[in-house]
């Protein structure tokens, strides 16, 4: 009998809750005091080949539902995690360390309403082909079918956000999934798959399997799988996508960035400094489309900098739960030793001048000083070549380069192998316009950071991803295309004729 806070988590397929037969565990992590919170079963190879027949036998009765009865379970299910909504982020909160704050208003929120948003969009005919009148007794005509079983492998910064963003569109489309939480915030998943239960889903149509890297690579190797959708780092993507396209599966890869902030000299100063500190600090840092090379002209240095180190006071660790604190710690040991490392290479090798924060922990309570705590912190006269500009930290480790011209600081901002996001900040907004078709980024933004919704398609250039989730676009990746001719003349046109 476990004596940790919550109850162990198994495995979830065909509809209830299965025990694994691995014989292995794992304990997830509050990261705000380092103290466990649930014993987790791993899947065994055995486990997920159960899984997966599980979907494969609801694949042919869930493609055949028609798509506005789909909707309404899945618009069933949006209202039943908003009506959890507290529930399941006070989860959210103690899983991944984020502040209460944030995930009681955009996590839950935020996938409702990417499943609300396909919900409607498949109900309404979204997934209607095309018909084309080739001539007068010829048409063509394209339909949609779904791919079949894929696997959803989620990420541990946005847990129960990600999960929707993958299975809202694949469930919509008429796929089953088998879907792996990351196993540093696994505690959502099984939640997740009984609000779909509840909602009507029929069983084996979402399920869920639990492990690390070695279990999502069974899963995405698996000849039964059709298609894998991952979120992660660039090195594991390229991984895992190299071996689902190795046998022809369907991928959707959004991976990580390094994404440049570009504040022009016409910009508001106050809109510039909240813009470059939530693009920094929002979730810790622990945001993929952090815009964490923040572009200032010099003429700026000065002011920006004042005003910022003004505003770094209002950055708020402390008890989760408290409706004060805005920042949590990193989300587990081994990421904090990851972030605290670059801050110190920034220190000591790159020799960048530390305006800000640093080594060491936040004050914090003393029942939480075991937990994974940072300091917010910013870097000044930086320059392109340093580490701490080149990488992906994913913390709450601010950049700051100065530039002469704007066309300087377009050029050095696309000096990257990462292409997630990009964004401006300019009053001129022709020259927004014109700025933002020159970065080299699949989601920008103009006078604002990080905003996500349901109808914006998001997706990396260059080494950042492959595809595009969420919008209109985002259903495209879940189903393939059929076309077919037909000719209505009544005769067949040979050249197999006598002469």
């Amino acid at each position: 009998m476990s004596t940790l806070p919550h109850p162990p988590r198994q495995l979830y397929y065909d509809g209830q809750v299965q025990p694994a037969t691995s014989g292995k565990t794992f304990t997830t992590i509050d990261p705000s005091n380092a103290t466990p919170l649930a014993e987790i079963h791993v899947a065994s190879h055995s486990d997920i080949d159960s899984a997966i027949a599980a979907a494969d036998r609801a694949f042919p009765s869930w493609s055949q539902t028609p798509p506005v009865a789909r909707a309404r379970i899945l618009q069933k299910a949006a209202a039943l995690l908003r009506e959890k909504n507290d529930e399941i982020a006070r989860i959210e909160t103690l899983d991944s360390g984020k502040a209460y704050t944030e995930t009681s208003t955009v996590d839950v929120f935020t996938g409702a309403d990417t499943l609300e948003y396909y919900a409607n969009l498949v109900g309404g005919g979204g997934l209607n082909g095309e018909t084309t009148q080739l001539r007068e007794d010829a048409l063509v005509y394209t339909k949609k079918a779904p791919l079949g079983v894929c696997a959803g492998i989620g990420a541990w910064n946005y847990p129960i956000q990600i999960a929707l963003w993958k299975s809202a569109p694949c469930l919509a489309a008429g796929n089953t999934m088998i879907y792996k939480p990351s196993e540093y915030t696994p505690l959502h998943a099984q939640t997740l798959a009984e609000v779909y239960r509840e909602a009507g889903l029929p069983a084996g149509v979402f399920n869920v399997v639990y492990g690390a890297g070695d279990v999502g690579a069974y899963l995405t190797a698996h000849p039964t799988i059709a298609k894998v959708s991952f979120t992660g780092q660039v090195s594991t993507g390229m991984k895992v996508s190299g071996s689902a396209a190795g046998n022809m599966k369907y991928v959707t890869m959004e991976l990580g960035g390094k994404s440049p902030l570009l504040i022009l000299p016409d910009a508001d100063l106050e809109n510039a400094v909240d813009g470059a500190m939530m693009a920094n600090f929002y979730s810790t840092g622990q945001v993929c489309t952090n815009g964490t090379r923040v572009f200032v002209p010099a003429s700026w240095k000065v002011a920006f900098e004042k005003r910022l180190l003004t505003k770094m006071q209002y950055i708020r660790p402390g008890p989760l739960f408290d409706e004060a604190t805005n920042m949590g710690p990193l989300s587990s040991a081994i990421h904090h030793e990851k972030v605290t490392s670059y801050i110190k290479h920034g220190i000591e090798t790159d020799k960048a001048t530390l305006l800000y924060g640093g080594l060491g922990k936040p004050q914090v309570p003393k029942d939480l000083e075991a937990g994974f705590w940072v300091r917010p912190t910013v870097f000044t006269d930086c320059t392109d070549s340093m580490r701490i500009v080149k990488e992906e930290i994913f913390g709450p480790v601010m950049s700051i380069l100065y530039y002469e011209t704007v066309e300087e600081a377009v050029r050095r901002a696309n000096t990257t192998e990462l292409g997630l996001a990009a964004g401006v900040f300019t009053k001129d907004l022709n020259q927004a316009h014109r700025i933002i078709d020159q970065l080299e980024a699949g989601i920008t933004w103009i006078n604002t950071w990080g905003e996500s919704p349901a109808e914006m398609a998001v997706g990396g250039w260059k080494n950042s991803g492959l595809g595009v989730e969420n919008g209109r676009k985002g259903i495209e990746a879940w189903v393939k295309n059929k076309s077919t001719l037909m000719d209505m003349s009544g005769a067949v046109v040979t050249v197999f004729a006598k002469l």
